[in-house]
């Protein structure tokens, strides 16, 4: 006997998913968009009453979102959106590095094998001029959703389902750090490299764009979140 939630027949645990994954979503792009700062804690009745539901599905997004990095256990009970460290920031560039300038290897050399204009570009090209109008009409929070969808375009054109699966984990982590740090113009210009060597399948320019594009985020992070020029590998 099944159980169901409502009388269309649909099982109460389907239901329940799909409500967890709704709360999970919402409270990811309350933490990105910094409605819940960094460091400040959730309350799971508070969370539940703010988006409407009951308290199962928001108790099951938080402990997904504490997986996901973003939400980190306090000692006693109870979660709080993760601060991030120095450490924190030196741990995801250094993989995010190497994977992104992979990706846009792979972008181009499949841009390169195909059959002219075989390659839909279409996509990764909206993502750029969406960010330059997010920019002019001031949207920090659209201008960081179009900076992380350019480079998951980047990995779904790579073609290489396991670049993208190790990519997705970090996604959400890399836009709460977008979002938490000014972009200024020259890494949209960058950004526009990239796609200009990627479209022309020129492997190698790709990859040295990526890598100057990356380590550049990296500066401005540190500069943003900690107020210095100092390396990520300064001691704490």
């Amino acid at each position: 006997m099944h159980v169901t939630a409502s009388g269309n027949g649909t099982p109460a645990g389907q239901v329940r998913t799909s409500l967890s994954a709704q709360a999970r979503e919402a409270v990811r792009q309350r933490i990105v968009d910094r409605r819940y700062p960094m460091g400040s804690r959730l309350v799971e009745r508070e969370v539940a009453q703010e988006l409407e539901m009951s308290r199962v599905p928001v108790r099951e997004a938080l402990r997904a979102l504490v997986a996901e990095g973003l939400l980190e256990l306090l000692p006693h009970s109870g979660v709080r959106v993760r601060s991030l460290e120095r450490a924190d920031v030196r741990h995801l560039y250094e993989v995010w590095e190497p994977l992104a300038v992979q990706a846009s290897r792979l972008a181009a050399g499949a841009v390169a094998a195909a059959a002219p204009a075989a390659v839909d570009l279409d996509a990764l090209r909206a993502c750029l001029e969406r960010a330059e109008r997010a920019a002019g009409d001031d949207e920090a929070t659209d201008e960081v959703a179009a900076h992380t969808a350019f480079h998951e375009e980047i990995v779904a054109l790579a073609g290489n389902p396991l670049l993208s699966r190790t990519m997705e984990q970090l996604s959400w982590q890399l836009q709460l750090l977008f979002g938490m740090r000014a972009e200024p113009a020259h890494m949209r210009a960058q950004h526009a490299d990239m796609f200009r060597h990627i479209a022309a399948g020129d492997i190698e320019s790709a990859a040295a764009s990526t890598l100057l594009h990356v380590r550049d985020s990296r500066a401005v992070a540190v500069r943003s979140l900690f107020g210095d020029e100092a390396s990520l590998y300064t001691e704490d």
